[in-house]
């Protein structure tokens, strides 16, 4: 495992699944993490996580739909800790289970504002930062497998999660050259309350969900942070505007 020691990494969605074991493996590794959820109750759990194992972090609430409060986030960050060197977006939300024509309005507006706002304006608030450092940093947007293929029934999840890609390459070409490294994961099905929420919306949606998915399982928050710390170390210096899919040779065939 790549060393993180004196490295500062803010992880918005940090209260639970991904976020939660990218926290943690941050932390593991020797970063002083910045614990970001909606969540206070979810987020400091994480923090008090963190401690038990001897790590080192702190909770700092934030909304990712809102741009001020994102803004707040990095200030607060270097403020308490000096430097931002890691910004991980993975605050997201699944939406509703609908074929086009029956997602509203306010379906539609509540997934960009918090699924494709909370990677743009955390971009923008951890980049600015970024410019003012001769390190640089790196950041990795979590997309989703529905951002490179297509979702039935979740018309708005799929198109924000495409924005997502987007937005990380589009970041990715404009700050190579001062050392800002950008990507994006794109995970599979993983063991968190929103997959739960998935599976429990119909007796058979499980079985449905494991048979698109060749290696047979669902994904572990586990293994998808190992992927992002993977993005995100010194000894990762080349990779830069890539979409790395985590789906069990979902797309493979």
């Amino acid at each position: 495992m790549a060393s993180f020691q004196n490295q500062v990494a803010v992880v918005t969605g940090a209260g639970s699944g991904i976020g939660r074991a990218t926290a943690i493996a941050f932390a593991s590794a020797g970063a002083k993490v910045v614990v970001s959820d909606i969540n206070d109750e979810s987020g400091q759990a994480t923090v008090d996580q963190i401690k038990a194992d001897e790590g080192e972090a702190t909770f700092i609430r934030c909304d990712v739909a809102e741009p001020a409060d994102i803004e707040s986030l990095i200030t607060q960050t270097v403020a308490f800790y000096g430097r931002l060197d890691i910004g991980i977006n993975n605050a997201g939300i699944g939406g509703k289970f609908a074929r086009l024509i029956d997602q509203t309005k306010q379906d539609f507006d509540q997934m960009m504002a918090i699924n494709v706002g909370g990677v743009f304006y955390g971009m923008q608030a951890q980049i600015r930062q970024m410019l003012t450092q001769p390190e640089g940093g790196r950041i990795v947007n979590i997309s989703s497998i529905a951002g490179v293929r297509g979702m039935p029934m979740g018309g708005p999840y799929s198109a924000s999660k495409h924005a997502v890609i987007g937005l990380t390459k589009t970041a990715a070409l404009e700050y190579v050259r001062q050392n800002i490294r950008v990507n994006a994961v794109c995970p599979v099905y993983t063991h968190s309350g929103m997959v739960q929420g998935l599976i429990d919306t119909a007796p058979n949606m499980e079985a449905k969900m494991l048979r698109v998915i060749p290696i047979g399982r669902f994904g572990q928050p586990e293994e998808i942070a190992q992927a992002i710390l993977w993005l995100c170390s010194p000894d990762n210096a080349f990779c830069t505007g890539q979409a790395i899919q985590m789906d069990g040779g979902l797309t493979a065939g």
